[in-house]
């Protein structure tokens, strides 16, 4: 990303408008890759076409949108902070004026990708309930995700939130996760969902900038906002296939309630092993296409639209 010497509120604004434009256009195909990723065994979806078929078919149109609203509530403030973390690292890390490094640009990633957690924690926490809800339909919800029930497959719990069986909405899902768990139930699976953001945004950001710089016929200049675009999308497809193992682990993680027969986990490791000696070790791609053309298109927005200084004009016109 163009180390430009921009407001705060700018960057902030600048990622907000970026992270609702992207979100919009693809959160269908990032219902899909959830459903994909939690399926365990027989399969009710065989790809993401026949997954967004069905789900018009059972759920209509808007059951393709299932957990927009927190994603468009929640995306502001996450892709604000990711963007304009990584710039101000980015800005702090070349204050010696030799320029960044490789190996800065990397760590300017990981300080992007460790202060976003704070909010895509319980932005994915949410999300995923209500995406994952329609497949669920024709079985019934058994038990929820943070017990590791014996001999490690689903049961029905006692510990299920009883408003988790109905008809699941933010609200209800939010109030009872912190009325029986507190604040640790909406953060569940922080540690599933640091060690997939941190290596995609030490991935995504240096090759985003190194590609976009190759746009510029100057370097105190912007590059085309298309060449960005693209920029964008390139290096987030190839970010976003590198981490897919990391994002089926954190999906299966953060699901609360399983179908029947289905495992819950204990954790990072213990969720790992399973999926590798019940699933095999390609269950840990499962969703890498849905999840390069969700990302893909999302970033490649985000950058455009960044890009274009949307907070920088909003503020002029404030002002």
């Amino acid at each position: 990303m163009a180390d430009q010497k921009l407001s705060l509120p700018a960057k902030l604004i600048n990622g907000g408008v970026a992270g609702l434009v992207g979100v919009t256009c693809v959160f269908p195909i990032d219902l899909a890759k959830t459903r994909l990723q939690n399926q365990q065994g027989p399969r009710l979806y065989t790809g993401m076409l026949d997954c967004l078929v069905k789900t018009v078919r059972s759920e209509g149109y808007f059951g393709m949108y299932r957990g927009a609203a927190v994603n468009l509530t929640l995306v502001t403030p996450e892709k604000a902070i990711k963007l304009a973390a990584n710039d101000l690292f980015r800005q702090q890390l070349s204050k010696d004026g030799k320029g960044l490094t490789l190996i800065k640009e990397m760590l300017a990633g990981c300080g992007a990708g460790t202060c976003q957690v704070i909010v895509t924690t319980p932005m994915e926490m949410l999300k995923i309930q209500l995406q994952d809800a329609g497949r669920l339909t024709s079985q019934k919800p058994v038990s929820a995700a943070g017990t590791a029930p014996s001999p490690h497959t689903s049961q029905v719990s006692g510990n299920t939130p009883t408003s988790l069986h109905q008809r699941p909405s933010a609200t209800r899902i939010t109030r009872e996760l912190l009325k029986t768990r507190g604040i640790a139930g909406l953060y569940k699976g922080m540690g599933a969902t640091l060690i997939r953001d941190v290596p995609f945004s030490v991935i995504y950001f240096p090759l985003f900038a190194n590609l976009n710089d190759l746009g510029r016929s100057k370097p105190e200049e912007k590059a085309p906002f298309m060449h960005s675009f693209m920029a964008g999308c390139l290096a987030g497809s190839v970010a976003a296939v590198a981490v897919t193992p990391l994002d089926v682990i954190k999906t299966r993680l953060q699901t609360l309630q399983k179908g029947v027969g289905e495992d819950s986990y204990s954790g990072i490791l213990d969720c790992t092993r399973r999926i590798w000696s019940r699933e095999g070790p390609s269950a840990f791609l499962k969703g890498a296409a849905c999840r390069a053309l969700v990302i893909a298109p999302l970033f490649g927005i985000a950058q455009g639209v960044y890009y274009l200084g949307v907070g920088e004009h909003i503020l002029e016109i404030l002002g």
